[in-house]
């Protein structure tokens, strides 16, 4: 067999599990969020969460590696987030987080955001004197 071919199989090979790793990805529904309350627990955080255009009230399940995340760690309330994740019956189930700037969520979420973010600057304004 020339050395070609094989190159030629082994990318084919790469290719069809590449291919695999797309199918299980799939799975994973695309959903953003704003932090609603100050959360208590760091494994289970109040939200907004629009999916497919729906926004409801849920709980932002964190798995260990999302935990341990920089991200996670600092949240507060009014925090805007593009998650990758699962919707179960407790909440939504998180498997990838991005910190994103409030202008970025969809239209539904922003005005969510914004009064979010006027209650916090009128709440924290007066402390500062």
């Amino acid at each position: 067999m020339r050395p070609s071919m094989t190159m030629l199989r082994c990318l084919l090979i790469g290719l069809a599990c590449m291919g695999t790793d797309v199918v299980f990805a799939d799975d994973d529904q695309l959903a953003f969020a704003v932090v609603s309350e100050i959360p208590k627990d760091k494994a289970k955080v109040p939200a907004k969460v629009a999916i497919d255009g729906a926004i409801s009230d849920m709980k932002l399940l964190a798995s260990e590696t999302i935990l341990n995340n920089l991200i996670w760690k600092k949240l507060e309330v009014c925090h805007a987030m593009k998650l990758e994740g699962q919707r179960t019956g407790d909440g939504f189930r998180v498997n990838s987080v991005r910190a994103i700037d409030a202008s970025l969520l969809p239209m539904a979420l922003q005005g969510f955001a914004g009064d979010c973010l006027l209650k916090k600057a009128l709440e924290v304004a007066p402390l500062v004197d």
